[in-house]
This record gives C-alpha cells, sequence and structure tokens, in this order.
C-alpha cells in the first residue's frame, strides 16, 4: 500500500501543495512500520472480529487461537462466516456463541476510509459514491499529512484502487 502512495506522488497523480512536504512523505512511507490498528479504548469503532463458541466443538475458545475467530460486518455474518468455518448446519447455527473483540479501531484507520465511507461505500453502485468519489482536492494542516492523509490514500487505494483526492493543500498551523 505504502508503494502505491508514493508512486502516486512521484508521478503526480498526487500533488501536495506546497511541495516541500513531500519529504515528510517519501520519509514516512519509505519507511513504514508495521501499524497497530486497535486500541484498548471503550470508545470507536469496535473491531468487527468475534471469538466462536460450539457446544461439543469448542467449549472453552483459546483468544490467541487464530482458528477461533471469525469476521463479519455484523453478527449475523459472522455467524454465518463461523457455520461455514466450523461445518454447523443451519438446525445448530443458534447455538454458535460469539463475543466481539472489545478493542476498537484506531482513530486514524478510522479515519483512513473516511473519503469514500461517508458516501456509501462498500456498495459500489451508490448514487454519492458514483458522483462524488474521487475528490478534487483535501485541505489541511500539515502536522497530521503521515496520520490521516497517507492512510486516506493508502485505504482508498487498497480498497477501491482510486486516490481518494489529487490534490492535497497544506496549511501552516495557528498556535497560541
Amino acid at each position: 500500500m505504502a508503494a502505491r502512495s508514493t508512486a502516486a506522488v512521484r508521478n503526480k497523480e498526487l500533488t501536495i501543495i506546497p511541495a516541500s512536504h513531500e519529504k515528510t512523505w517519501f520519509n514516512w512511507l519509505d519507511n513504514i512500520q508495521d501499524w497497530c490498528i486497535s486500541r484498548q479504548l471503550w470508545w470507536g469503532h469496535r473491531i468487527p472480529c468475534y471469538l466462536v463458541t460450539i457446544p461439543g466443538k469448542i467449549d472453552n475458545p483459546d483468544i490467541n487461537n487464530n482458528e477461533h475467530w471469525v469476521v463479519g460486518r455484523n453478527e449475523a455474518e459472522a455467524r454465518e462466516n463461523a457455520a461455514k468455518k466450523f461445518n454447523v448446519g443451519k438446525k445448530n447455527k443458534k447455538n454458535i456463541k460469539l463475543s466481539q473483540d472489545e478493542d476498537v479501531l484506531d482513530t486514524w484507520f478510522s479515519s483512513g476510509i473516511f473519503p469514500m465511507s461517508t458516501m456509501g461505500w462498500p456498495n459500489q453502485e451508490e448514487k454519492d459514491l458514483k458522483a462524488f468519489y474521487p475528490g478534487d482536492l483535501l485541505e489541511t494542516g500539515h502536522d497530521i499529512l503521515f496520520f490521516w492523509v497517507a492512510r486516506m490514500v493508502m485505504m482508498s487505494l487498497e480498497l477501491t484502487d482510486k486516490l481518494p483526492f489529487h490534490t492535497v493543500f497544506l496549511h501552516p498551523m495557528v498556535r497560541d
């Protein structure tokens, strides 16, 4: 994801104004590290992962065993995924117990999908998404270039194969 984001600036598909901030962009993305996308907070978008318990199959799930987890956009989808994964018939689906992960998505991860999620994504046929995505200009403070802007670009390229905007206008910070 980072390579596509740096290529977009190098190829002038994405313009950063003032251009002096490109150095920050490249420095951060060329040296990107693993990113913990979860936080142990009481607010935010809960991680859509569910720990599965099935009487007689998985009575004491191990939270550290990836095999005992499923994902889903909601509990019903997670239940369907658990039934498929653990070969549970339709009649016994109601016996599947799901416990959603307590953690929430990192603020910058959640806000990284802002450009498209506000317009109905992932529904590619959504009228607003077709009409207004991608946008043209993002104006923001220079201090969040790598926290927010780079993540929006990475997430948008990965999830929609499009840049979320074509110009980033960075302004200085007003400080007291």
